[in-house]
């Protein structure tokens, strides 16, 4: 069930799986187990929408420097969600989620000069790989980057495509070398791969029948909802 919307809320918003699978399933095991389980559905969905366009090839030279930070930082973090932060995973998986929700509901906009980008994306792609290998979520801050760099709406659907690909895999590699998932756990990945595909396939499928705005605005308070509970569920 949670796949299944979790696919839904990708289908018509272009993101946002593993976020609200990272989010629903931190509520009910630790966030190295949720991480290793969203693997499988996170990598299929997001090739798919990595390759639903032509730019690929010129999105992956532009965004090159910024990949290699995702690798390097969710790599060197993965020790902190695979079991040496314990509760502190669960209070940095609610931090980020709270953190992405409120600066949806504000409508907080960058504007990434192109003189500035050779040295930030790097640095955004380290930032958002210490925070993936440490919470799991892939959206802060290369989501609010990403939307900055004023691409036009199919190339930043694939840029987020690329994006959140290259942070599942770095997140697999991460907790495969901090002896936290191995190819055996991919077997439980697998199966929820279908339902994360047909919630992926009913969003697009119905993504005109939304008002954008609204849905967005509902996804993120519901976000908010989770990162509460999550940043206080270790005080409970």
């Amino acid at each position: 069930m949670t796949f299944a919307v979790a696919g839904f809320v990708k289908g018509v918003t272009g993101m946002g799986l593993p976020t609200v699978a990272m989010g629903v399933l931190g509520t009910l095991m630790l966030p190295a187990q949720a991480a290793a389980l969203l693997l499988l559905p996170s990598f299929v969905t997001n090739v798919w929408q990595l390759f639903a366009g032509p730019s690929v090839r010129a999105l992956v030279k532009r965004l090159r420097l910024m990949m290699a930070g995702i690798v390097v930082g969710t790599v060197a973090a993965a020790s902190f969600i695979a079991g040496g932060g314990g509760e502190w995973a669960v209070v940095g998986l609610g931090a980020a989620l709270t953190l992405y929700a409120v600066a949806g509901l504000m409508a907080w906009r960058l504007s990434v000069p192109a003189r500035h980008e050779r040295w930030l994306s790097p640095a955004i792609g380290a930032l958002t790989g210490l925070i993936t290998g440490g919470t799991g979520v892939f959206v802060v801050p290369a989501v609010p980057y990403l939307q900055g760099l004023s691409l036009k709406k199919e190339d930043l659907v694939q840029a987020l495509g690329l994006s959140f690909t290259v942070s599942t895999i770095a997140l697999a590699i991460g907790l495969a070398r901090e002896h936290a998932f191995a190819v055996d756990d991919l077997g439980e990945s697998l199966f929820a791969v279908v339902p994360a595909l047909i919630g992926m396939a009913i969003g697009q499928r119905v993504r005109g029948r939304f008002s954008p705005e609204t849905f967005r605005r509902w996804f993120f308070i519901c976000l908010l909802g989770l990162g509460i509970q999550l940043l206080v569920r270790p005080l409970v």
